[in-house]
């Protein structure tokens, strides 16, 4: 459920899905407004969103890994490692 959290940036249109379709409007296409399972862009889409939010709440990237995030005090350090969309 991760990447239906993720924001796009650009605009995506997806065709209506079995189930989903408008009963006069058969034609027509959705615009996504979030990252949908399937859409390219959705693991970037995660991955943006996340890191703003750890980064936002005092976590640095890593250097040489940029799924690496920590935030240290002066009595622990607390290392999140991102995984597609798993965090360790």
């Amino acid at each position: 459920t991760a990447f239906l959290h993720g924001y796009i940036q650009e605009e995506v249109y997806v065709s209506q899905p079995d189930g989903f379709q408008h009963p006069t409007l058969t034609n027509h296409v959705y615009k996504l407004h979030r990252a949908l399972y399937g859409l390219k862009q959705a693991p970037r889409a995660w991955y943006g969103r996340l890191s703003t939010f750890l980064i936002e709440n005092g976590f640095k990237r890593g250097v040489k890994d940029t799924t690496l995030f920590i935030k240290e005090n002066e009595n622990a350090i607390l290392l999140v490692q991102i995984y597609v969309d798993d965090m360790l």
